[in-house]
């Protein structure tokens, strides 16, 4: 049995593996090979790594934490998480994906979100290349050029506040009806222009994007932004184990990454603290968060 088995290798994970090798703890690192940024060139915003590729990132870690013995890194995900019968505070059965069934004392959850896309035609395959989310991730390489931003007004209008001051002209295209005169205006004082039709495909053009209306109509701009969509949990651990969840839809957790149940901890995109609105998706944060999880899991270990 592991003292803990992390589930999910991104920034969160490869650091909570590493602060758990470090304190001589037996740990499992679950590697399914998928992650939110899999498309994503370049890492931005990261001190010491702007600019650098997520896969060197991830590779430069498992390559630091093949020093630690107490850590085993598998490459194969993890189907479900179930709980001992009787046990206060662990133990924890997590069925992989190969088929083997591994336990733990505890179970950190940091296999992130995934993000559903409005249905426009040509997004998905630019998502993470051209098609952005993030201002603070992102914005800066729009410097001084032309964007798009998808969706309602009530969601453009933070992106615009945010991207002003970069990125030169912004047009703002809704997915499925047009702006209302009001809404029009509106972006208009913002400094934006309201596209008169909705967008109905957007592709790859040179080193910038092509956006159709509706009507016919294109524009090219440098990159988009979506201000449509959701996120959802990548895995069903959630409900496996009741989990208490928040309106964002987020996994609830406290300062040191405890979930509702005592033995599961939660790091990353994934989860967040009541106080915030939503997750903060940035790798720093969901290194840090990764590393307060691992914490938390040493002094529950040791409590117990």
């Amino acid at each position: 049995m592991y003292d803990a088995i992390v589930i999910g290798a991104g920034p969160a994970g490869l650091q909570a593996a590493l602060t758990l090798g470090r304190m001589h703890r037996s740990t499992l690192l679950l590697d399914s090979g998928e992650y939110r940024n899999g498309t994503v060139q370049h890492m931005h915003n990261v001190i010491t790594n702007d600019g650098a590729a997520p896969a060197d990132f991830r590779a430069v870690a498992r390559t630091e934490l093949a020093a630690y013995t107490d850590v085993e890194i598998r490459d194969v995900g993890a189907q479900s998480v179930t709980r001992a019968d009787g046990g206060a505070d662990g133990d924890f059965t997590v069925l992989l994906t190969d088929g083997d069934s591994v336990e733990a004392r505890r179970v950190i959850l940091a296999t992130g979100v995934a993000d559903d896309l409005p249905a426009v035609p040509g997004l998905q395959q630019l998502w993470g290349l051209k098609a952005f989310a993030c201002p603070f991730c992102d914005g800066h390489e729009h410097a001084g050029r032309p964007i798009g931003i998808l969706g309602p007004v009530a969601r453009a209008e933070h992106l615009i506040g945010l991207l002003g001051r970069i990125v030169g002209d912004i047009t703002v295209y809704p997915i499925d009806e047009r702006f209302t005169a009001e809404e029009a205006q509106l972006l208009e004082r913002l400094g934006a222009t309201a596209s008169t039709e909705p967008v109905a495909s957007v592709a790859a053009e040179d080193d910038g994007v092509r956006i159709s209306t509706a009507s016919g109509g294109e524009q090219s701009v440098a990159g988009v932004f979506v201000a449509s969509g959701t996120l959802r949990q990548r895995a069903p651990f959630v409900d496996d184990l009741a989990l208490r969840m928040l309106p964002s839809g987020s996994i609830e957790i406290d300062d040191f990454g405890r979930t509702s149940l005592p033995g599961v901890f939660a790091a990353g995109d994934l989860a967040h603290r009541a106080s915030l609105p939503g997750p903060m998706a940035s790798v720093l944060l969901a290194s840090a968060a990764g590393q307060i999880a691992a914490i938390g899991v040493i002094q529950s270990l040791i409590a117990h």
